[in-house]
């Protein structure tokens, strides 16, 4: 496909010549004769690869004209601008390149100068619009490889505990609803996802027999069990690009109205991340087989989490939850057989 060159300038002759000098290029050219006739032509869904743009033009010039194209979205972000002038100002070159201009190309054109200049920027853009392409797929690969380790970590987690089948992926889907519902961002939402599935993971660290142990855990053992958030979080705090992956992990066992574990923080400075995990959490136990009971009815459930209000779960979330519970009415929101 032909480079394509949108030339704006009030001057007839000026068009006349850098769309034939173009045209000579195999270049597919557009003829606009003001700064607000480019405006519009672009907001129609127009976009070229390159605009040459006069500066000095009656009603508009070139940098109030540049200004508003900016405001402008594009599927490229920005089209890339050579200013043409007839002046050699310091000034007007120190404006246009501040806007963002790519290049200035003085009046009358040298033909050479034209085409060269013009297919360098071309060929620059489309450079970097492939490369950030390339930079784009290879962040998605790592990212679904991340996600990858932390679902296998997850699975790992839930392995030590018999009658743990799948929490871990359950509290992550619960908590990115009630996310989603509290208005998070789609980048938020994932974020707490992965919060989620990672809330258990300093359970590794703790005996097989501990955790599933069937009879009343003694002190020494329920230690250890407590002791599961301070070493998920050492875990994950080493994680950089998710600084704050490790907040699930430590508070989801902290009590909104106080009483809970490692920090014994409450309310709001129990940061709002595991406020939702912990609602999600407590609400999947209940919804889940134990090797001391089933699954508990889901009036049950609900009712627990009413009770939990103010006590033990932030009464804003609890309510986010109170209403995803009614709405299931088939109760499927639990584990499976």
């Amino acid at each position: 496909m032909a480079d394509w060159v949108v030339v704006v300038d009030d001057d007839t002759s000026n068009l006349k010549m850098a769309g034939h000098i173009l045209s000579k290029c195999n270049m597919r050219v557009t003829a606009l004769k003001s700064g607000q006739a480019l405006l519009d032509y672009v907001a129609g869904g127009n976009y070229p690869d390159l605009i040459l743009l006069d500066i000095l033009m009656p009603d508009m010039d070139g940098f109030e004209t540049m200004r508003r194209l900016k405001e402008i979205e594009t599927p490229y972000e920005q089209i890339p601008v050579i200013f043409l002038t007839a002046n050699e100002d310091e000034d007007s070159e120190r404006n246009g390149l501040a806007l963002g201009a790519m290049d200035f190309i003085k009046k009358p054109f040298v033909p050479e100068v034209l085409t060269l200049r013009v297919r360098h920027i071309i060929e620059l853009i489309r450079l970097q619009h492939n490369l950030k392409e390339e930079v784009d797929k290879k962040v998605e690969e790592n990212q679904r490889l991340f996600i990858d380790i932390v679902m296998a970590l997850s699975d790992a987690i839930d392995a030590k505990d018999t009658y743990t089948n799948g929490h871990s992926r359950r509290v992550a889907k619960y908590s990115m609803d009630i996310a989603r519902r509290l208005g998070y961002s789609e980048e938020q939402q994932n974020d707490i996802y992965l919060m989620g599935l990672l809330h258990d993971i300093g359970k590794i660290g703790i005996p097989d027999a501990v955790i599933n142990k069937p009879a009343r855990l003694n002190d020494e053992e329920f230690e250890m069990i407590k002791n599961h958030p301070v070493m998920g979080a050492r875990i994950l705090k080493n994680i950089g690009e998710k600084p704050g992956l490790s907040n699930g992990a430590r508070w989801h066992h902290e009590r909104f109205g106080g009483g809970g574990y490692p920090d014994g923080l409450t309310g709001t400075d129990i940061p709002e991340e595991a406020r939702i995990i912990a609602v999600a959490d407590a609400y999947d136990a209940m919804s889940s087989r134990r090797s001391y009971r089933g699954v508990l009815p889901q009036d049950v459930v609900r009712g627990e989490i009413e009770k939990g209000k103010e006590a033990q779960f932030d009464p804003a979330i609890a309510d986010i939850m109170l209403k995803m519970i009614d709405e299931d009415v088939e109760y499927t929101m639990r584990e499976s057989n």
